[in-house]
C-alpha cells in the first residue's frame, strides 16, 4: 500500500497546499474584526502566545500523524486505535458539512466578479424605481452596497421560515465553482499539487497590490492607527482569550481531517516540525497582513463616509439658512449648529432632524465580519476608488483564490478516506469518486441559493463544526499521548525525522492544549445555555437594516442535528467496534 501510495511531487507542493488551506477567507475576514473589538494591536498578545501553546503544537500533532499512518483520517485513527475510528469518521462529516456551504462563497465571488467588469459598478449607485420618479426607496434607507448584496445578490427573504424559491443566478454560479473544484481535485494530488501554486501565492499578489493602494488612500491613516492602538484593559476580557483561541484553531484548520490526508502524501521522511512550524507562522503573519491592508481601506471607507456626511450636512445648513457660501466649514461646524440653534430656534427645531451627527470614531466603531465585511465593506471602499473595476476584479479573484484553495482540503478531508478504502478503490475510479462527491454537494447547496438561503448559510457556519471540532481534536490528543502513547509517537517521530520530540512539544500535546480545548468547550456550552433563544440576523427590507429574529424550532432542530451528527460518531463506532469485537471473540471461544 505504502509503495503505491501518491506522494506530492516535492516538499514544496505539500506546504503549499497547506498554506491555500490554511490561509483562507478566515484570515481576511474575521481576524481585522477581532482586533478591532478585542484591543486592537493589544489583540496580537493573546493571538501569539495562543499560537505558541495551541496552534503549532495541535498542527504538528496532526502532519505527524498523517504522515506516520499514511492513511487519510479514518484510516489513520483507526491504526492507533480500532476503536478511534469514529474520530476519522466525525472530522469527515464535518468536512462534508463544511463543503455544503462554503462553496456558496466562491459562488458569491464569481457573481461579484462577473459584476466588476460593468462602468460603473452595479452596487455604485441605487437604481431607480419602477415610475423612473425617484431612487427604490429600501436602497435609499440602507446603502447601494447593502442593496446590492441583500437584494440583487441573495434576493434575501425577511425570516428563514420563508424559503422563497433557488436564485438561478447564484445556482449557476454555485455549479461553476463546483465544476472549478472538480477540476482542481480531479486526479488527486497530481493534479491539486499544480493548483496549490496559483491558490496560495496569488492572493498574496493581490494583498500586496491592494497594501500599496491602500497606503495611499486618503483616511488611511485613520484605520492604521485605529487598529494599531491597544486596548490593553481587553487583555482582563476573557473573550478576548478565547477568541484568540478559537481564531488559531479554526484558522489552521485542525480537526478536519484535511490536514492528515495532505501529510499521507508525503515521503515518510519527510520533515513534519518543520512544516508546521512555517504554515503556522506563515497563516498568522498573513492574518496581521491583511489586517493592515483591510484597515487602510476601513479607514478610506470611514474617512470618506464621515467627509461626505459633513458636507451634506454644512449644504443642508447653507441652503437652509442662507448662509454664504463657504462660511461653514468642517472646522467651525459645531460652533455654527449652536449658534444657528440659538439665533433661529424655531428654524433648527424645524430642520434638526435632517441634521446628522458625523464622527469619524463612530464609523471606524462600526465592527463587521463575515460576510458583511467581504461583500459590502470593501464593495463600498472600492467603488469610491479610481479604477474601480480594476480593483474589484482583482479583489474577488483574491476571495475566489482563498476558498477554491480552502475548498481543496476539505474535499481532500472526504475524498482520501474513500480513495483508501479498498472496495471503493477497487470499483470506482479516483474521478468518479471526485465527481460523485461534488454532485452530490452541488446538490445539497442549492439550499443555500434560496431566498432563506443565507440564513440557513449563517446555521451551517455557526454550528456545523465549533463544538465539533473542539471535541475531534481533543480526543486526537488523549488518543496519541494517553492510547498510542507518548513515547511511542515519539519513537515514530525519531524515524521520519531523525530526532526527537523537544521538551515544549510534549508538555504543549500532554497538557497544555488538552486544558486549552476544554476550556474553550466549557466556554462554548456555558455561551449557548446562558444565551437562551438561539438568535439570527434577519433583512428588514422596509426599513433598509438588520434585525434579530428568534430562529424558530425546525432550525432549532436542525442545529442540534449538525452537533450530533459529527459528535455521535466517536462513541458510536467505538461501541459498534465493541460490540464485533465481543461477537468475534466469543464465536472463537465457542470454536
Amino acid at each position: 500500500m505504502e509503495k503505491t501510495r501518491p506522494l506530492w511531487d516535492n516538499p514544496f507542493q505539500f506546504v503549499f497546499a497547506c498554506i491555500s488551506y490554511a490561509v483562507g477567507l478566515g484570515n481576511v475576514w474575521r481576524f481585522p474584526y477581532l482586533c478591532q473589538m478585542y484591543g486592537g494591536g493589544g489583540f496580537l498578545v493573546p493571538y501569539l502566545i495562543m499560537l505558541i501553546v495551541e496552534g503549532m503544537p495541535l498542527l504538528y500533532l496532526e502532519l505527524a500523524v498523517g504522515q506516520r499512518m499514511r492513511q487519510g483520517s479514518i484510516g489513520a485513527w483507526n491504526r492507533i486505535s480500532p476503536y478511534l475510528c469514529g474520530v476519522g469518521i466525525a472530522s469527515v462529516v464535518v468536512s462534508f458539512f463544511l463543503s455544503m456551504y462554503y462553496n456558496v462563497i466562491n459562488a458569491w465571488a464569481f457573481w461579484y466578479l462577473f459584476h466588476s467588469f460593468q462602468d460603473p459598478l452595479p452596487w455604485a449607485n441605487c437604481p431607480l424605481n419602477s415610475n423612473h420618479t425617484n431612487y427604490v426607496e429600501e436602497c435609499e434607507k440602507a446603502s447601494s452596497t447593502q442593496y446590492f448584496w441583500y437584494r440583487k445578490t441573495l434576493n434575501i427573504s425577511p425570516s428563514i421560515e420563508e424559503s422563497g424559491s433557488i436564485q438561478w443566478e447564484q445556482a449557476v454560479c454555485l455549479i461553476l465553482a463546483w465544476l472549478l473544484v472538480y477540476l482542481c481535485i480531479l486526479r488527486g494530488t497530481e493534479s491539486t499539487g499544480k493548483v496549490v501554486y496559483v491558490t496560495a501565492t496569488l492572493p498574496y499578489v493581490v494583498l500586496i497590490i491592494y497594501l500599496i493602494r491602500g497606503l495611499t488612500l486618503h483616511g488611511a491613516t485613520n484605520g492604521l492607527m485605529y487598529m494599531f492602538t491597544p486596548k490593553l484593559e481587553q487583555l482582563a476580557n476573557p473573550k478576548t482569550w478565547i477568541n484568540a483561541a478559537t481564531q488559531i484553531f479554526f484558522s489552521l484548520g485542525l480537526g478536519f481531517g484535511s490536514l492528515i490526508a495532505f501529510a499521507s502524501y508525503n515521503e515518510p521522511s519527510n520533515n513534519c516540525e518543520r512544516h508546521a512550524i512555517i504554515v503556522s507562522l506563515i497563516n498568522s503573519s498573513t492574518s496581521i497582513f491583511a489586517s493592515i491592508v483591510t484597515f487602510s481601506i476601513y479607514g478610506f471607507k470611514a474617512t470618506f463616509n464621515y467627509e461626505s456626511c459633513i458636507s451634506k450636512v454644512i449644504l443642508l445648513l447653507t441652503n437652509a439658512f442662507e448662509l454664504e457660501e463657504g462660511l461653514l466649514t468642517a472646522a467651525n461646524l459645531e460652533d455654527m449648529k449652536v449658534y444657528l440653534a440659538s439665533a433661529h430656534p424655531s428654524e433648527y427645531t424645524e430642520l434638526f432632524p435632517q441634521i446628522r451627527n458625523c464622527s469619524l470614531e463612530a464609523e471606524l466603531d462600526t465592527a463587521v465580519q463575515g460576510t458583511g465585511l467581504a461583500f459590502i465593506v470593501y464593495s463600498e471602499a472600492i467603488k469610491n476608488m479610481e479604477v474601480s473595476q480594476l480593483y474589484s476584479v482583482l479583489y474577488f479573484i483574491m476571495l475566489l483564490m482563498l476558498g477554491i484553495g480552502s475548498m481543496l482540503g476539505n474535499t481532500a478531508a472526504i475524498l482520501t478516506p474513500l480513495t483508501d478504502s479498498k472496495f471503493l478503490s477497487t470499483h470506482l475510479s479516483k474521478e468518479m469518486i471526485s465527481g460523485g462527491i461534488c454532485f452530490v454537494n452541488c446538490i445539497i447547496g442549492l439550499l443555500f441559493t434560496l431566498e432563506a438561503g443565507s440564513y440557513w448559510f449563517d446555521i451551517f457556519n455557526d454550528y456545523a463544526a465549533t463544538l465539533s471540532l473542539l471535541l475531534i481534536v481533543l480526543v486526537e490528543t488523549i488518543a496519541v499521548c494517553y492510547i498510542y502513547g507518548l513515547r511511542r509517537f515519539e519513537e515514530d517521530l525519531h524515524a521520519m525525522t531523525g530526532h526527537k520530540p523537544s521538551w515544549y512539544w510534549k508538555i504543549m500535546w500532554a497538557f497544555a492544549s488538552p486544558v486549552l480545548i476544554v476550556s474553550l468547550f466549557i466556554f462554548y456550552i456555558t455561551d449557548y445555555i446562558s444565551t437562551g433563544t438561539l438568535r439570527y440576523q434577519a433583512w428588514d427590507a422596509t426599513e433598509g437594516h438588520l434585525v434579530t429574529k428568534d430562529y424558530p424550532s425546525g432550525a432549532l432542530a436542525v442545529i442540534g442535528l449538525l452537533v450530533a451528527a459529527s459528535t455521535l460518531c466517536i462513541p458510536l463506532a467505538a461501541l459498534v467496534t465493541l460490540i464485533i469485537r465481543t461477537k468475534r471473540g466469543n464465536a472463537s471461544t465457542v470454536a
